[in-house]
């Protein structure tokens, strides 16, 4: 399954979790119940993925944990608060980098509608 298709799914997936629940939880239940549902959905979607870093010679076992990694293709990052600074935005084009990975979402669940909270980032990604 490409990319796009996989994020196509991971945003319908979002909006129908930000719907049943509203905006002002904590990250963590987000995460949860949207893992849940994209596996509802079909698609494998893996929590807190550990992502090692490279740096010169040196391994660094956890440079970051990924809140999902869906399919091994896409990260998705959860924000709830209620306005993303750029560091946010940031984080996730970061991620894209040191992961090799194409698409990456910023998903802020803290944003009164969910299409709000939509930040979409490409790491060299064909449409």
């Amino acid at each position: 399954m490409h990319e796009n298709e996989i994020g196509t799914i991971v945003i319908d997936a979002a909006v129908y979790v930000h719907k049943k629940l509203g905006p002002g939880l904590l990250e963590s239940v987000y995460e949860i119940v949207l893992a849940h549902e994209l596996s509802k959905r079909g698609l494998k979607a893996e929590r807190q993925v550990k992502v090692p870093i490279h740096f010169d010679e040196m391994v660094f076992d956890e440079g970051f944990r990924a809140d999902i990694i869906v399919e091994g293709k896409v990260i998705v990052e959860l924000k709830s608060k209620q306005t993303l600074s750029p560091s946010d935005r940031k984080q996730v084009q970061t991620y894209l980098r040191m992961t090799g990975m194409q698409l990456g979402y910023l998903l802020n669940f803290g944003a009164a509608l969910m299409k709000e909270g939509i930040v979409r980032a490409v790491n060299g990604l064909k449409e």
